[in-house]
Formats: structure tokens, C-alpha cells, sequence
């Protein structure tokens, strides 16, 4: 056994630190324990989209415009035969009392797209907010 020998002649004391680290993990327990599991947040609920309800054949609009060789095309509203000049005030009319204006266009295969671009230009002037371009679906094995 080795003993020191100091000048002083007192004996030197170290503090036990083994019941703090105790005292610690207790302390640490209870704090886990005391905060709850489940996070907090905003609780929000989602609006759930309508059930299957089918589309309103008289809020949607859709401009058709049909090809004839050799000839100017020929437009239709919806199931209204209607001329190039007519266009403009038919749909002015119609989005008149609308508070959504959304308008479809379809035109033939054959079709010189600036005709189509002619009857957005129309749209547009008519105050119709939203225009979109109708496809032809693509069948299977084509």
C-alpha cells in the first residue's frame, strides 16, 4: 500500500458523485415521461371533396370548331351552331351572370391551329378566365 505523504498534514477529500448522476437519471425519467408522446399542432380539418357528383352539362361550355375542306370551319357553343361573327357576342352573353368562366375549345384533327387560337383570342375578350384545349382520348393499340 502506498500512502502520500503531504506537507500540510491534512487529509484531502473528493466529493462522491455517484448519488448526482442518481439524482440525474431520475430527474431525466421524469422529464420523458412528463412530456406527452403525441406532437402538437394546428388541428386543421381537410374539406373532403364531394361525393361522385356528375359534371353540370349547363355550367360547362365548350367551343367546337369543325373542319370543312376548301372552306372557312364552322363553330359550335355547346349544341348552338353559331357563325365566326356571332362568337364574340354569344359568348359575352352567356358569361354575362357566371361566376366561373372556364371554357373548353375543341377543334377537328384537320384543323389549322390558328383558327384555335382565334377562338381563345375571342374567349378572352369575352372576360372567360380560364380556357382549356379538349384531346381526343388515346384508345388502346393505337
Amino acid at each position: 500500500m502506498a500512502m502520500s505523504t503531504g506537507g500540510t498534514g491534512s487529509n484531502m477529500s473528493e466529493p462522491n458523485i455517484t448519488p448526482m448522476i442518481d439524482i440525474l437519471l431520475v430527474l431525466l425519467i421524469i422529464f420523458m415521461v412528463i412530456v406527452p408522446v403525441t406532437p402538437k399542432g394546428l388541428e386543421a380539418l381537410v374539406p373532403q371533396p364531394p361525393k361522385a357528383q356528375p359534371p353540370n352539362p349547363e355550367r360547362t361550355v365548350v367551343v367546337q370548331v369543325f373542319y370543312h375542306p376548301g372552306a372557312a370551319p364552322t363553330y359550335r357553343i355547346n349544341d348552338l351552331d353559331v357563325s365566326h361573327a356571332d362568337l364574340l357576342p354569344k359568348l359575352t352573353e352567356v358569361y354575362a351572370n357566371r361566376a366561373e368562366r372556364v371554357m373548353f375549345v375543341k377543334g377537328d384533327d384537320q384543323v389549322n391551329f390558328a383558327y384555335i387560337a382565334d377562338v381563345i383570342d375571342i374567349g378572352r375578350s369575352a372576360n372567360v378566365d380560364h380556357i382549356g384545349l379538349m384531346t381526343p382520348r388515346i384508345q388502346a393499340g393505337q
